[in-house]
């Protein structure tokens, strides 16, 4: 997943989700079901419904997450 590329696609509650979950590597697959509706990707899903961020999006979410704060 591409977190950059999506964050203006995602709605607010997603983005604060992240924000709020900066360390996280693996997004739940309830709120990986969101992030693909909310950007229309789907090939990202891992055997669980969860994807895996890659060392890129986990430094721009915590970017954000500074912003944020």
């Amino acid at each position: 997943m591409h977190i950059k590329e999506f964050w203006d696609q995602l709605s607010s509650d997603t983005q604060q989700w992240l924000i709020d979950n900066p360390g996280t590597m693996i997004v739940p697959r309830t709120v990986t079901a969101i992030i693909n509706g909310e950007t229309g990707e789907s090939d990202t899903v891992d055997a669980h419904g969860g994807t895996q961020l890659t060392d890129e999006d986990r430094h721009f979410i915590r970017d954000q997450a500074r912003r944020a704060g």
